[in-house]
């Protein structure tokens, strides 16, 4: 079929083939020509080229001519494997063919692409992958003639517009190779005259599209179900698990996953696995499951995507990761809806319904904070999450009372090593407590933390810093009592201050090494000073305006001023434009200016979450977020 002999193939894969014969063979003549100066092999006698060394045009053309038509397991199973790193080489090449001036150049330039191209378009898993199939398109663009001077570049866009059609019919069919379905889709889907396709659109008057996606759509129903069938209608675990057609399955759509008509039998293959408890799926399509779903180029119902989770902790894993870099990537959008992006990651509800996946996740942002413990965002992501989090977990504790679900686990299993005292004062969100009793909640944490605090200074007893730590990882997590103590101490009065202010300086510096906290308090005490006659002051003081923006550039003390500023901005009463004013004059500094956003994106989520919205609050939130954004 090809320039070259291929390996001898079964006689029901010759027949999934028959609807592409004919055309392969009108290409085989223009094949020849575009890859003349190519053998078979794979080894080349190239010009200089600086796209692409000759090593890796080896490599590749020796996987397009053992790889054929990828109809068998094997050949499909290292295509999906090696798709990633050929869609870098498609890319190379692709650089290449850009510079040049006309086909017949590239093909003096590049003698071997035309072969390879076209043993690539007749690989079902290349031509099923977007980003493969976009990169080959880009690829045989670059060959076609606008207006063809030669021969060769007559038969290149005769080939070329051939290889778009089949393109096109390809995309409707990506089954066809399945094993079992592959005979019956391929005579389905196909528009050779005479195909039962054409048949039918010609008698029945249906649309061939219509027609495509008709009999797409139940081949995969077909197979769904079987897939449900092979863990319901067996007696036990074991049994269900011994059909190796799941592995295959699953094997098979590796390449496929980004096919939108595939995403139901891909999501009943994540849920016989969470069924049978076995790992009987294949770890390629695992892997292309888990990308996809990151770069958003499949979509699986809630359910498939936790199953996914729960099968696989590096996809989790991934997940999450995923999440924070968003995050650390787009301040500017995830600063003003981080909740809401939060929880459309899908991780809170997740973690609500297993706890080993709030555990991993947990333990992962644990980690990341360790390594750059003074970064805002991930203070606030990891604030954000855990109250999205907690809010799922309410939400099941409601239901638990209303019959609607079994009990559910403890806190304690979701903190296991926390502090039994410390969970149910930090784990009650302000909008549980009454306005009225919130100096004296924040008392009763802060008592607590400075009572783990002194037993870590204490001595150097190992289990004695682990509780300290994760007293103060799990303030960081319920970082909505810090907001809250930054809130009260805009109209506190000077007596009550002290436990407030003990609170924020052990949230953004919980070391006391050379008695740092004793003094990050004094500076807490005096930033809290002057922000007190700035902004209840009218018109403000120029001192204390000097003041405060001195103890912003300090490198020590910035997000703990900046952190007491951002609530002053919110809930003083003073206008809004003076305090609009206040903050030109004192946020001039762009990183400043970031990092104040993360501060309010924490402040919005706990006001989103209170038990009462205050209009006023949340719309000069909004001002000050515009007015950061703009500037």
């Amino acid at each position: 079929m090809y320039v070259n002999s291929k390996p001898e193939q079964k006689k029901d894969v010759v027949r999934v083939s028959c609807c592409q014969t004919e055309q392969q063979k009108s290409s085989q003549t223009v094949l020849t020509s575009l890859g003349r100066h190519a053998p078979v092999c794979g080894f080349y006698k190239l010009e200089k080229m600086e796209a692409v060394s000759e090593t890796d045009v080896q490599f590749w053309m020796a996987k397009a001519v053992n790889w054929g038509e990828a109809t068998s397991c094997s050949a499909l199973l290292d295509t999906s494997r090696h798709l990633g790193s050929l869609r870098s080489f498609l890319q190379q090449v692709l650089q290449g063919l850009q510079q040049m001036s006309s086909t017949s150049e590239a093909m003096k330039t590049f003698p071997f692409v035309g072969q390879f191209l076209g043993r690539l378009c007749w690989n079902p898993c290349v031509i099923a992958d977007e980003r493969s199939q976009r990169l080959l398109l880009r690829c045989l663009n670059c060959l076609y003639s606008a207006e063809p001077l030669n021969t060769v570049e007559q038969k290149a866009n005769m080939w070329i517009k051939n290889s778009h059609r089949w393109f096109t019919i390809s995309n409707t069919e990506p089954l066809a190779f399945l094993p079992d379905s592959n005979n019956m889709l391929c005579h389905l889907i196909s528009e050779e005259e005479g195909s039962v396709a054409h048949a039918t659109v010609k008698h029945a008057g249906l649309t061939p599209t219509r027609y495509h996606s008709e009999a797409l759509q139940k081949v995969v129903s077909l197979m769904t179900e079987e897939v449900i069938k092979t863990c319901d209608g067996l007696p036990n675990t074991s049994a269900r698990c011994s059909n190796g057609n799941i592995h295959a399955m699953s094997l098979a759509c590796a390449a496929l996953v980004t096919c939108p008509q595939i995403s139901p039998l891909i999501g009943a293959l994540l849920k016989h696995s969470m069924l049978c408890g076995s790992s009987c799926l294949n770890q390629e399509f695992i892997k292309e499951v888990s990308e996809a779903l990151i770069s958003k180029r499949l979509v699986l119902e809630d359910e498939a995507v936790v199953n996914l989770w729960c099968y696989s902790p590096t996809c989790l894993e991934g997940a999450a990761v995923s999440l924070l870099e968003s995050v650390l990537s787009d301040h500017e959008t995830m600063s003003q809806s981080l909740d809401k992006h939060v929880n459309g990651s899908l991780l809170p509800q997740a973690s609500a319904d297993h706890c080993h996946i709030f555990l991993t996740i947990n333990e992962l942002y644990r980690n990341v904070l360790t390594e750059i413990d003074e970064n805002l965002a991930v203070r606030a992501l990891i604030q954000v999450f855990t109250v999205c989090f907690l809010q799922r977990l309410t939400g099941q504790k409601s239901q638990v009372q209303t019959g609607f679900m079994k009990d559910r686990l403890p806190l304690r299993a979701f903190f296991p090593h926390v502090m039994q005292s410390l969970l149910t004062p930090l784990l009650t969100a302000p909008s549980e407590v009454p306005r009225e009793a919130w100096l004296d909640h924040l008392s009763w944490i802060r008592s607590l933390l400075q009572s783990v605090t002194e037993n870590e200074e204490a001595g150097e007893d190992v289990r004695a810093y682990q509780a300290f730590f994760e007293a103060w990882f799990l303030l960081v997590q319920c970082g909505y009592w810090v907001d809250t103590a930054a809130e009260l101490l805009v109209l506190a009065a000077p007596e009550n201050a002290e436990p407030l202010l003990w609170l924020l300086t052990f949230f953004h510096h919980p070391t006391n090494r050379g008695h740092q906290r004793s003094q990050q308090t004094a500076v807490a005490r005096e930033a809290w000073t002057h922000l007190r006659m700035l902004f209840l002051t009218r018109p403000p003081p120029p001192r204390h305006l000097s003041a405060v923006k001195e103890l912003l550039s300090s490198s020590l003390s910035a997000n703990l001023v900046l952190h007491l500023f951002s609530n002053f901005t919110i809930f003083s009463h003073g206008p809004v434009s003076i305090i609009t004013e206040i903050t030109d004059k004192v946020l001039t500094e762009a990183g400043v200016k970031r990092r104040a956003l993360w501060i309010l994106a924490s402040i919005r989520c706990r006001l989103n979450s209170a038990a009462t919205r205050d209009d006023k609050v949340n719309s000069r939130l909004r001002t000050l977020q515009d007015t950061l954004l703009q500037t």
